[in-house]
């Protein structure tokens, strides 16, 4: 099963402060457990929402509207993309995030991933599957 682990934004990840190297190196060290473990696919973090877009459809049409978005709550700082065998273990991989983030208030949420499989068949699905589209590591 694949998760994504979702770090939220906050004021600070928002203002585009860099982590100190205390949180680099903890950060680092959970990541390569999580590596070593085999659990980890893939992370990053995301710059501020004010070098970002979002294109918001209306009656078929785009409408771009350009950053900073103000909600910092529902707003995402970073993700890692894990494959484990269930969402207990997603959720204690999760419990061992680095506690100096945030200054020991982060939010994460967990999400699972679709598989292909989850959609059934059909002729667009099996070229997918043959072009190794959304194939687990």
């Amino acid at each position: 099963m694949r998760f994504m682990i979702i770090r939220k934004a906050d004021a600070e990840t928002e203002a585009g402060m860099m982590p100190s190297e205390e949180l680099i190196a903890a950060m680092g060290a959970y990541n390569e457990e999580m590596v070593k473990a085999g659990v980890m696919l893939d992370g990053h973090g995301l710059k501020p929402s004010v070098q970002g877009a979002r294109v918001k459809f209306s009656g078929g049409k785009p409408l771009v509207l350009d950053g900073p978005f103000s909600e910092t709550k529902e707003l995402v700082a970073g993700f890692s993309i894990v494959q484990v065998d269930s969402k207990q273990e997603a959720i204690e991989w999760m419990k061992r995030w680095p506690q100096i983030d945030g200054h020991g208030e982060v939010e994460l949420e967990l999400r699972p991933l679709y598989e292909l499989e989850d959609f059934g068949t059909s002729e667009h699905l099996d070229r997918m599957r043959e072009v190794g589209f959304a194939k687990p590591k």
